[in-house]
């Protein structure tokens, strides 16, 4: 079981981290809600509680909720910026379809 991060997601990651100040790394998780099923939901990890599991990926903690890492494991996250805009994007092995803007997925 694992989720991955590319180097410009770790990257961002780190950056942000240190800008806070705080943290210990890249909260994932999943919640129920979208066209499609479930949405990702991404935070920083201000604490590791006795229920998640860990991965270390390019120097970067990735923390996911027990719930949630069935549906995502394997996931690759990725930083991407276009133009203005930027973001964290999800390449889920487990993922049988997206919605049409891609911020919802199904199983």
């Amino acid at each position: 079981m694992a989720i991955l991060l590319t180097e410009s997601a770790a990257n961002r990651v780190k950056t942000h981290l240190a800008q806070r100040g705080i943290g210990v790394g890249l909260r994932v998780g999943i919640k129920k809600t979208g066209c499609s099923g479930f949405a990702y939901v991404v935070n920083y990890a201000d604490e590791i509680k006795p229920e998640d599991a860990v991965f270390e990926a390019l120097g970067v903690k990735v923390v996911v909720d027990a719930q949630s890492l069935p549906l995502i494991d394997g996931t690759l996250v990725d930083f991407v910026k276009q133009g203005l805009n930027e973001a964290f994007k999800f390449k889920n092995p487990k993922a049988k379809g997206e919605c049409g803007c891609g911020e919802s997925f199904n199983v």
